[in-house]
């Protein structure tokens, strides 16, 4: 009996699978979000990403029928006034949903007590990440210096006068004075702020067994907050230091706006990647 040929096998492919990406809901921001952060003893200034403005209130909250000053001479005295008034500043200009990056401009010599009240405060802005840095450094960001080369920076505050010098961006010697233009009247002249100024660079070139001190100086310092916008004491701080002093653009607003700066240098790190992908649930 004749074998039957089977005829050649033909084989049907698998149709291919449709891969479903992952549903994600819609996020809130495309882009990184964050705050950048004054708290100063007389104003607090912020900046939202995305909104392009700086946002500058007094440094005051309303417990009941009366008005607390939560943050006096660079020192956070009350945590909890200070986050109702971050929330009352703030809160209603932030989506319900959504974590972000908080860049906070702090005093040079805050120390670990004023961090960590700061980001005590800062919670009820629900950040995913609390970043600190000196408020010298921040003016330094908003002025576009060049950290290359030593740098004086003078920050001539309400309530507060630090000056700073930074080295490679970095802080190599500060001093301060619980001493500010708000204190400036009949008996306290501008000139005892200038004297404050001179005695704490005088202090530091002393104490520097480097050029560093004295290269900044020659170079000229960097003025920043309110008391730049004196002439009356930007003129005698050039006179008294012999040496030239250059106030920022803006100079009451440069802490925050150079904290607002590095902020979107964060967000353009890969790091910053993570922070948004892990703010966002799956359904």
């Amino acid at each position: 009996m004749p074998t039957r040929q089977r005829g050649p096998t033909v084989t049907t492919p698998p149709r291919p699978r449709t891969l479903t990406a992952p549903r994600w809901p819609r996020p809130l921001f495309r882009q990184c979000s964050g705050i950048a952060l004054d708290l100063g003893s007389a104003r607090t200034r912020a900046w939202i990403s995305g909104r392009g403005s700086v946002l500058d209130v007094p440094t005051v909250t309303f417990p009941g029928d009366g008005v607390i000053y939560p943050i006096q001479r660079g020192t956070i005295i009350d945590t909890a006034g200070t986050a109702r008034m971050l929330d009352r500043l703030l809160g209603h200009h932030l989506p319900r949903f959504g974590r972000r990056l908080i860049v906070i401009a702090a005093p040079v010599l805050g120390g670990v007590t004023y961090r960590a009240s700061a980001r005590t405060a800062v919670e009820i802005l629900r950040p995913h990440t609390v970043l600190t840095i000196p408020t010298a450094r921040a003016v330094a960001a908003a002025a576009a210096a060049d950290l290359t080369r030593p740098l004086l920076v003078i920050d001539l505050g309400a309530h507060l006068t630090e000056v700073t010098l930074l080295t490679d961006g970095a802080v190599t010697d500060a001093r301060h004075t619980a001493l500010g233009t708000s204190d400036l009247d009949s008996r306290t002249p501008p000139a005892q702020i200038t004297d404050a100024v001179v005695a704490m660079v005088t202090a530091m070139l002393e104490r520097d067994t480097t050029s560093q001190t004295l290269d900044a100086l020659r170079a000229g310092a960097l003025l920043a907050g309110g008391g730049a916008l004196r002439p009356d004491i930007t003129h005698q701080l050039a006179e008294r230091l012999h040496a030239p002093v250059s106030p920022v653009p803006a100079p009451h607003t440069a802490a925050v706006r150079g904290a607002a700066k590095l902020l979107k240098g964060a967000c353009t790190h890969p790091s910053a990647a993570v922070m948004r992908t892990t703010s966002r649930r799956p359904h």
